[in-house]
């Protein structure tokens, strides 16, 4: 039987009221979806939110490695997604490419003493637990300058995973070097050494973007995630992570035009007008926008029928080393 979207809503507001659960939906999620979240918000916020949860469920509206940080912070939860999507920036790398990458920093002359390896927190739970037990940890969008900082101090090389535009631009921030594995680069001269990984979204934004803005409305302000590119983020008015572009541009006067680099939907939403989408394309995330409102609809009756899908489950090691690699991070 097939229901309108109003029909999917109310059918699921219904199961809310009637089950243990908690609906957590990112800033990425189709607005239809965005609106069903009792916690909204970016990755790491959403976490430790429903960390002082107590709904026996989670269902989790987002991509896998959010449901699995959520899973490792709160073991006890049972967390369920509705739609089973992967990001693909966190599945450039696994636990195999990432001794891989301690290799080719071995093969350099870095024994791994010399390492202290941070994983972005778009990272599945494998690559957090290889982090964590060599004694690095993880760091978000909006942290990654501070945690960087305080890892320098250890007077380590960064091996940084799995963004290597992150990496870059925090480099570039600090007045650090910063390479590329495989990028031809010495490894012995860099600060922070990146694997090169990258969010498919943020690379659709160029500076002929930035230059057809700034042409067509004299004075616009270019707002963009620090996802980007280099040149990007270099010719931008402002970097921030996902919740520092929300507060950045809501603060603006309504008349400031703003052209934002980041996913379609969150711009979408931010303001009334005067706000445009840095490209010429739509930048829509494709596996966050898997989700939609039927596949929510259907978790929440396959809990109620006592047979959840799509539940995360972490093994117990995994567990152990990505909960220490987030809980450095949040000690900080």
């Amino acid at each position: 039987m097939q229901f309108t979207n109003e029909e999917l809503k109310q059918k699921i507001n219904e199961y809310k009221k009637k089950l243990s659960v908690t609906v957590v939906a990112h800033f990425y999620q189709r607005d239809e979806v965005f609106e069903m979240g009792d916690i909204t918000g970016d990755s790491l916020e959403l976490a430790i939110k429903t960390r002082d949860d107590n709904s026996e469920f989670v269902v989790f509206c987002g991509v896998g490695f959010m449901g699995q940080s959520v899973k490792v912070l709160s073991p006890n939860k049972r967390v369920v997604m509705p739609k089973a999507a992967c990001c693909a920036m966190a599945v450039m790398i696994d636990g195999i490419q990432f001794d891989s990458s301690v290799k080719a920093l071995n093969e350099a002359g870095i024994p791994n003493e010399n390492i202290l390896p941070i994983t972005y927190i778009n990272s599945n739970a494998d690559v957090k637990a290889k982090v964590g037990e060599m004694g690095g940890m993880v760091c978000t969008s909006s942290n990654a300058k501070k945690i960087i900082t305080t890892a320098l101090q250890e007077g380590k090389k960064i091996l940084f995973v799995p963004d290597r535009c992150l990496g870059q631009n925090i480099a570039n921030q600090m007045g650090l070097k910063s390479c590329v594995i495989g990028d031809g680069s010495s490894l012995l001269d860099a600060d922070i050494i990146c694997f090169n990984g990258f969010c498919s979204v943020h690379q659709l934004f160029t500076v002929e973007d930035i230059k057809f803005y700034r042409k067509k409305y004299p004075g616009i302000l270019i707002a963009v995630h620090p996802e980007c590119d280099p040149a990007i983020c270099s010719a931008a008015d402002f970097v921030g992570s996902t919740s520092q572009l929300i507060k950045y541009i809501r603060e603006l006067p309504i008349e400031q035009k703003v052209a934002v680099g980041t996913e379609f939907n969150l711009v979408n939403r931010l303001r009334p007008k005067n706000t445009f989408v840095l490209s010429s394309t739509k930048p829509e995330c494709p596996t966050m926008n898997e989700t939609t409102l039927k596949d929510v609809y259907a978790v929440l009756k396959s809990i109620d029928e006592g047979e959840p899908l799509n539940e995360i489950f972490v093994d117990e090691k995994t567990q152990k080393w990505a909960k220490i690699a987030l809980e450095r991070m949040l000690a900080l």
